[in-house]
């Protein structure tokens, strides 16, 4: 049987995990992007794999069944840059606390309420431990750049560094897609490009997506010797340490808004973790990034083919890193077989038809 050619438009975290799964499953992959490797949102990732607040029961069960796919793929590919440290979250006001764990427990996530004492064993980093926090084990953290190099390099994929100016369609299926330079034939055609995915399906005659992008705003400090065991969610700081011992810092759900100087908006991240992390008085900023998250309209992600256009597929959303494990792999059986995995049924691209 002739191997299918797909094209994966994007580099990042999606991108990459749509190519490894297509390879494995026999496809001859092409992935195309202008950054290169590592795409444009995701190096500006907090990297935390979660299913924790905030998300309706549908969207908690996607979330949930990727990380045990995360998993799965860390102990499969050495290098891959995941860890399982656990999560200590005290930034909501008690009562919200209190219903977001109640709510989670019932849905089967392993999370509970811990008091001050258990959250200072859990976290002794904390200068000031909070006095009632919810501590979700299953969680933890994907170094997004690792992820990347790791998943691509399996794949095997041919990479190239290009804008893709146009996707190509005739007689109503995709054909392949357009560079400045060449025309690169596909039978199908993956967009995994983040806030740019919408522009690109409208070059190929289908469904209007709508997004919106907000930035948020990353410290990354150098490495430091460990002074976190665990990723931090608390009031005006979240954190976790980096496999490298780097600190990366936000201020809301792994990124800061954009509300004045970014270079400031850094250096008031920097002095909170060194007033609030014990062993981080002399950290120092390495850099810092500003991601623009890819969010469709209603906020969940969108995956699946684009009608009217068959062939083409798209894969966007945030969070992409905690998404990653099981858009890839369901996707890629999607692309290849038509079998649409049950737990993807909510989120397609038709509902902005």
């Amino acid at each position: 049987m002739t191997m299918a050619r797909v094209a994966v438009i994007g580099g990042g975290i999606i991108g990459s995990s749509l190519s490894y799964h297509l390879a494995r499953r026999g496809a001859r992959v092409t992935v195309i992007a202008e950054s290169g490797a590592g795409g444009v949102a995701t190096p500006a990732t907090f990297g935390w794999l979660n299913a924790s607040w905030g998300n309706p029961e549908p969207y908690y069960h996607l979330r949930i069944a990727s990380l045990k796919l995360w998993r799965q793929l860390g102990e499969a590919m050495p290098g891959l840059g995941v860890s399982w440290s656990g999560c200590l979250t005290y930034d909501l006001a008690e009562p919200a606390l209190r219903d977001y764990v109640a709510q989670h427990r019932a849905w089967g996530y392993p999370v509970r309420l811990v008091d001050g004492a258990e959250a200072a064993r859990l976290e002794p980093g904390l200068r000031e431990p909070p006095v009632l926090a919810a501590f979700a084990e299953a969680e933890g953290a994907a170094e997004p750049e690792m992820a990347v190099r790791a998943l691509l390099a399996a794949s095997e994929a041919r990479l190239i560094r290009a804008h893709v100016a146009e996707i190509v369609v005739e007689r109503g299926r995709v054909a392949g897609i357009r560079t400045g330079e060449e025309t690169i034939a596909a039978d199908l055609v993956a967009v995994a490009a983040g806030a740019g995915s919408p522009a690109l399906v409208a070059t190929a005659g289908a469904a209007t997506l709508k997004f919106d992008t907000t930035p948020g705003l990353l410290l990354h400090t150098v490495p430091l010797e460990p002074v976190l065991r665990r990723i931090v969610v608390g009031p005006g700081m979240d954190v976790r340490q980096t496999l490298e011992g780097r600190l990366i810092i936000g201020s809301d759900f792994g990124g800061s808004p954009i509300t004045g100087d970014p270079k400031a908006i850094a250096k008031d991240l920097l002095e909170t973790v060194r007033r609030q992390v014990r062993g981080a008085e002399n950290a120092r900023m390495e850099r810092y990034t500003i991601g623009h998250r890819p969010t469709p309209a209603d906020g969940f992600p969108v995956i699946g083919f684009v009608p009217p256009v068959s062939g083409l597929y798209v894969a966007a959303m945030h969070s992409g890193m905690t998404n990653a494990a099981a858009v890839g792999a369901w996707g890629a059986e999607e692309m290849l077989t038509g079998r649409r995995h049950p737990l993807l049924a909510p989120f397609g691209p038709d509902r902005f038809s």
